[in-house]
């Protein structure tokens, strides 16, 4: 239905000289969608208040609205192109009028949980890099041409902007930061199960990934309309530091049907643990934080366990926000489960002693593209001691990458034999008793052999090398055609 339109939106883009990536097609992208988006909602809600004879009171004034500025109407319903701004009268005001007006919605808002302050937040954390007012006209052309209003409607365009994302974890060395493969979500989700009426959480929440296919997981279970505003308005929430990451989160929850995500931006490391109330944790904690990062002295006082590492740290923060009895799982790399200074070890004694940690998922290599490190997940409950934690070597049977990613099925036997916690060639089952008492050392070592090394046949070899060059003469091919 829209996926010619949302190809055609980057066709324009990868002509335009102030984006340069599937980072900017995608930034870009999104805060046009979101005031399309936005059109339509007002449009909607202010049917409902005439059907009821009711006022509604729109929250954009009249000449910031899209219908006026970006898409007026002739009366055949196309853009009427005497009315349509476009070029450098398009550009200004896009960039001197619309933007700071959007910006000074943040001041007005009556609190961060509105969508008249997601509004000023969006658009006071990016500029619209797109610098040819004939790009963006184009450009709007084809946004315009995207409707939000059915729910078979806003499940293909969330579908789409899925693949955008995918497509920003595909384009760098940082892939993980902005996608985790939904496959993963997916089984996490399910081995957490959570109920209408429980709190998820995402303290690194990205592009939302996790809360978004929560909902969907969810959302069968909504009976009511009391179950739908439940889901809508408590049971999601998110905070993130980056700004980019902010708005895709933003944008991806609205697009699978969350009106005013609870998503924060702010650096939750920030937070000091000691201030965290039974009032600000949470049921559930699904979560993928960023590895390898560094914080500052200062940001590292709030918590007790004093490490470098935002990983180990953002391990604390998730352990003190969940409620007691909460279920967590979370992406980690493997060496939170056997690095052996001071601090790796502690972690590792406060997830033991104050959570039970049933199972670790130990990835394979390649799970996240351009991560360079390898990842595990840790499955705990909150309140109670750990006795013995089930491991699980996922094999897939082939290389990971680019085009061999994860899958639904290479998750399957770890469903399955994740209830009742089965020993296998691939499985195993560690006492606490049994492990070192003064490393805590939790490594993968699997005591039925390890794991088997996989060479790919050379027709696979052969296979990915052609998929590449193919991708190489499309980029060529599109460069040609700008020359």
């Amino acid at each position: 239905m829209f996926e010619q339109a949302f190809k055609n939106i980057d066709d324009v883009l990868w002509k335009e000289a102030g984006c340069s990536s599937e980072l900017d097609y995608t930034e870009q992208s999104s805060w046009l969608l979101f005031l399309k988006y936005l059109d339509g909602l007002e449009q909607d809600k202010a049917t409902e208040a005439r059907i009821e004879g009711k006022k509604y009171t729109y929250i954009l004034e009249k000449s910031y609205r899209w219908e006026e500025w970006a898409a007026p109407k002739d009366k055949a319903g196309k853009i009427d192109r005497n009315k349509a701004a476009t070029g450098d009268d398009l550009r200004e005001f896009v960039d001197r009028k619309l933007f700071p007006y959007l910006h000074g919605f943040k001041q007005k808002a009556s609190g961060p949980n509105t969508i008249e302050y997601k509004i000023g937040e969006i658009f006071g954390e990016i500029k619209n890099k797109i610098t040819s007012g004939y790009n963006l006209r184009e450009i709007i052309d084809h946004v315009d041409e995207l409707r939000f209003r059915s729910q078979t409607e806003k499940h293909e365009l969330s579908h789409l902007y899925e693949a955008k994302i995918k497509n920003m974890g595909n384009a760098g060395r940082n892939g993980g930061e902005y996608y985790t493969p939904r496959p993963l979500i997916r089984a996490m989700i399910q081995v957490v199960n959570p109920k209408i009426g429980e709190t998820i959480y995402d303290g690194a929440c990205g592009s939302a990934g996790f809360l978004c296919e929560a909902f969907i997981h969810l959302h069968p279970q909504a009976k009511s309309t009391k179950d739908r505003g439940i889901l809508q308005t408590r049971t999601f929430y998110g905070k993130e530091k980056k700004s980019l990451a902010y708005v895709i989160g933003i944008m991806n929850m609205i697009l699978h049907g969350i009106e005013a995500p609870n998503i924060q931006h702010t650096n939750t490391l920030t937070e000091n643990l000691a201030d965290v109330q039974d009032k600000d944790r949470f049921d559930i904690v699904l979560a993928n934080p960023p590895f390898g990062g560094k914080e500052r002295p200062e940001v590292r006082l709030n918590f007790n366990i004093d490490t470098g590492e935002t990983a180990f740290l953002f391990l604390q923060h998730f352990i003190k926000m969940l409620k007691a009895g909460g279920r967590a799982a979370i992406v980690i790399k493997n060496t939170v489960l056997s690095n052996t200074d001071i601090a790796s070890v502690s972690v590792r004694k406060l997830l033991l002693e104050s959570c039970n940690l049933h199972t670790i998922l130990d990835c394979p290599g390649g799970t996240f593209l351009g991560a360079g490190v390898k990842t595990v997940v840790l499955f705990f409950e909150k309140g109670t001691r750990t006795r013995k934690t089930w491991f699980y070597q996922l094999e897939p049977g082939r290389n990971m990458g680019k085009t061999n990613p994860l899958n639904d099925a290479d998750l399957a036997e770890f469903l399955r034999m994740q209830e009742k916690k089965d020993d296998s060639p691939k499985s195993w089952t560690v006492a606490f008793k049994d492990i070192d008492a003064t490393s805590l050392d939790l490594s993968v070592k699997n005591p039925n052999g390890g794991e088997e090394v996989v060479h790919r046949s050379p027709e696979a070899i052969l296979e990915e090398i052609a998929a590449l060059d193919g991708e190489s003469a499309e980029v060529l091919g599109r460069i040609r055609e700008l020359l």
